[in-house]
């Protein structure tokens, strides 16, 4: 067949080219066909080119056979040049030669990895904040994750007009999906509809532009106005997650669509477990593309934390958010028959009434009407409640009452237990208090240095993390424990540097909303040198650049950069 001249590709992907590595040999059984991503650069400049038909002859070509239905996966052809499709070991050899052909490599699997949050960061409530409503309502945050619940009070468009007329996608939401004027569009790359299932997506959405909804908890705790930080602006969401994982070639296609239909902005709280090569990389492709419209990238740094050269978002030209803790953390009191109050971590929404039951130091699974105090969690169908020896410096969600304590508050209570004929005590419900010490990097938070290119400092900047409570999906586990934990909830605690990476797309996009015609380069440059300096990390392990990058993102400074910049 006819090849394409390498010159009919822009530079833009010249540009990329000089930033790959080569490309790893793979072990597999020659006639295993695995998924591979065949990426071409940017799309050829004359109208005459057709992707498709392109994609079509040249699996053709290195398979051999006239009928390659079975085979492609998905071509990329709106916003880049490329597709996925199943091929063999020494097929993905043939095609990586190929003239036009940037890079070959297998599709991986990808993991997804607030009350008060924005207020910790300086940005308020209503009229407290500065902002600029018209052109806050044409910005466009599309959001890659597992789906989003349309129905919630976070995305209702009481009081929105029509979308921007920049707007080119569609709403493909699935059966009983329906867009409105704050959820203005909605793909689906999983084949289950762009419904959220998991509560993730639903999640990260409302951190970044959810809209402001009084009396948001989990079930009290955390009360008050959960919204994102630019309320006024329209979400389009993006599904490449299912409820087990998230795929490189969906995700490349959600860019391909996200670019072509119109954001200004991407948040992608999804990361592998290591850094690759950006030719490899389909998070890095696909920002590097939107990057060259106009479009910043905003991605979690990973949950790998605290080694070190555990960030998996390296590419410069992707804005790559930490995790912190903030000024509002969740204790879960443990009360034993002494009057002794021990405070451990959780987010404990079940209320013992205060009753006293007896304490039981387990080795193992005892049923029975006790409280166990035990190194590990046994789970809600063997005792009342909980005591474990897993302090942390963030809280989670137990399908039933359960505190972590310290390892010295946890062995006061193994003595106390050992030491009392009939030891007795109770969980009482989770409080929120003040954390003075905060924002401190979070322990899970992935640290450089940047294994790709060890001059760039990653991650570039740090964000709340940290219990964040935030819009869920009635259809979601607010625990990890799906089987146990049937309760439903309309807005929920996460922590994760998925939280925190939304957390910074709302403060791009607020940034964006004043100067709409600043480059990805200047809003990122805005944002990472007005950061806050950062404390050590509570883990023992000291927090450095490699742990927070430029600092704590602080959104009103970046403001105030932008107008001493219009001054200069």
């Amino acid at each position: 067949m006819e090849k394409l001249p390498a010159n009919s590709f822009c530079l833009l992907s010249c540009v990329l080219v000089l930033f790959l590595s080569s490309v790893s040999a793979v072990t597999d059984d020659p006639q295993d066909k695995q998924v591979y991503i065949v990426y071409m650069g940017s799309l050829p400049s004359g109208k005459e080119y057709a992707p498709m038909s392109h994609h079509v002859s040249i699996l053709q070509e290195i398979t051999g056979e006239s009928s390659i239905e079975d085979r492609l996966v998905r071509s990329y052809k709106r916003s880049f040049n490329g597709f996925a499709a199943g091929l063999s070991q020494p097929e993905r050899e043939r095609m990586a030669e190929m003239e036009g052909v940037v890079s070959v490599f297998r599709s991986k699997k990808l993991q997804i990895q607030t009350t008060a949050s924005w207020d910790f960061m300086g940005l308020k409530e209503g009229n407290k904040t500065k902002r600029n409503p018209a052109v806050e309502s044409d910005t466009i945050i599309g959001v890659l994750d597992i789906g989003i619940w349309p129905e919630s009070e976070s995305f209702s468009d009481k009081g929105f007009g029509p979308p921007p007329k920049k707007w080119k996608g569609v709403c493909s939401g699935g059966k009983n999906f329906t867009c409105n004027n704050k959820l203005i569009g909605a793909r689906d790359y999983t084949g289950e509809g762009t419904r959220d299932l998991d509560g993730h997506g639903s999640h990260t959405s409302s951190i970044a532009a959810g809209n402001a909804v009084a009396g948001a908890s989990f079930f009290g705790i955390g009360n008050g106005t959960a919204r994102g930080g630019v309320p006024a602006a329209r979400i389009a969401a993006y599904k490449v997650c299912n409820s087990t994982d998230c795929t490189d070639d969906a995700i490349l296609s959600a860019f391909d669509d996200a670019i072509a239909d119109g954001v200004d902005l991407i948040s992608i709280s999804i990361g592998g477990e290591e850094a690759i090569s950006y030719e490899e990389d389909t998070t890095a492709i696909g920002a590097f593309h939107a990057m060259a419209k106009g479009i910043l990238t905003v991605n979690s740094a990973g949950n790998s934390g605290p080694s070190p050269t555990t960030v998996s978002s390296v590419a410069p030209w992707i804005l790559t958010v930490a995790a912190s803790t903030t000024n509002r953390e969740f204790l879960t009191k443990v009360v034993i028959q002494n009057g002794k109050t021990l405070s451990g971590r959780s987010v404990n929404a079940f209320d013992l009434q205060g009753k006293n039951y007896p304490l039981v130091f387990a080795i193992r699974q005892v049923k029975g009407n006790n409280i166990f105090v035990s190194r590990y969690s046994f789970g809600s169908d063997v005792a009342v409640a909980t005591i474990i020896n897993d302090r942390t410096n963030f809280a989670t969600i137990s399908p039933h009452p359960l505190s972590a304590l310290s390892p010295d508050d946890f062995d006061f209570l193994v003595s106390y237990v050992n030491s009392t004929k009939s030891p007795q005590g109770t969980v009482l419900k989770t409080e929120a208090v003040f954390n003075q010490k905060a924002p401190k990097v979070a322990s899970f938070s992935s640290r450089g240095p940047n294994t790709i290119a060890v001059d760039l400092l990653k991650p570039d900047i740090t964000a709340p993390g940290v219990e964040i409570l935030a819009a869920f999906s009635p259809l979601g586990s607010p625990s990890e424990d799906k089987e146990r934990d049937q309760r439903h909830v309309k807005y929920s605690v996460l922590s994760g540097t998925s939280m925190s990476c939304p957390h910074v797309t709302g403060v791009a996009a607020y940034i964006k909303t004043f100067h709409p015609d600043w480059s990805p380069a200047v809003i990122q440059s805005a944002i990472m040198t007005t950061a806050w300096s950062m404390n050590a990390s509570d883990t023992g392990v000291a927090s450095t650049e490699f742990a927070y990058g430029a600092g704590h993102v602080d959104p009103i400074a970046a403001l105030i950069f932008l107008i001493q910049s219009d001054n200069i």
